[in-house]
């Protein structure tokens, strides 16, 4: 993978290179963060580049519909589960965040965007791991293990040995959403692919599947806008 840097407008292009693409397809980084541009073989740099040039008002329209970044911390307004919540400190000996309602409370300062994000890695594997070792045991079966990443390009991933990884910022979407995620990766352990047959698994799974990957499409960015202190 090799990157492009424009100037107008002001971005960072990633640019892959993939065996069976027929055609340039260009989108933003799933964080905002400057976007990807997926080509055939055999490509030259400056053909990629006039390419972009070619749709530079494309591309600067649609960074200009980027969300803004929140910082997660005190005060911050946070979906957790599809529902948004204000995060609240208030004094005392620390401990793991408590929902209530509509805030986020957390006792004693210090780290309050850290152990926001601990806390909604927990939440995640709570929810996906099982929905997902649910899902598979009904195709007959069984998830080798669970891992949680903040990815960027995908929302989950299935290998040939059966493990699966999902984005722990799946936390702060629906229930429904965080259960088709585990549905279309369980769904992987029986067609490694997005063929008809696959989707007729999801379908087997979940029959309501597309409004979930449609609310993915259309606010999935929504949930990278928030910047977590993770190091």
């Amino acid at each position: 993978m090799t990157e492009i840097e424009l100037r107008d407008p002001p971005c960072r292009v990633r640019v892959r290179t993939r065996a069976n693409a027929r055609r340039f397809t260009l989108r933003l980084d799933a964080g905002g963060d400057g976007a990807v541009l997926t080509q055939p073989p055999g490509i030259g740099r400056s053909e990629t580049r006039a390419f972009l040039e070619e749709h530079a008002g494309w591309l600067r329209a649609a960074l200009e519909r980027v969300p803004s970044v929140v910082t997660v911390g005190p005060g911050a307004r946070i979906p957790v589960e599809g529902r948004p919540v204000v995060v609240e400190v208030a004094p005392g000996p620390r401990r793991a965040p408590i929902l209530e309602d509509t805030r986020l409370l957390l006792r004693g300062e210090g780290n309050e965007s850290r152990r926001i994000a601990k806390w909604l890695k927990l939440r995640a594997r709570n929810r996906l791991a099982p929905a997902a070792e649910g899902y598979a045991a009904q195709l007959g079966r069984r998830v080798a293990r669970v891992s949680l990443r903040d990815t960027r390009s995908r929302w989950g991933s299935c290998t040939s040995q059966g493990a699966l990884s999902f984005s722990w910022r799946l936390a702060m979407a629906p229930l429904e959403v965080q259960d088709y995620v585990a549905a279309h990766e369980a769904a992987h352990l029986v067609e490694m692919n997005h063929s008809p047959r696959f989707w007729a698994k999801v379908d087997q799974l979940m029959p309501d599947w597309k409004r979930h990957r449609d609310w993915l499409r259309r606010q999935g960015r929504e949930l990278h806008r928030y910047r977590f202190d993770t190091d």
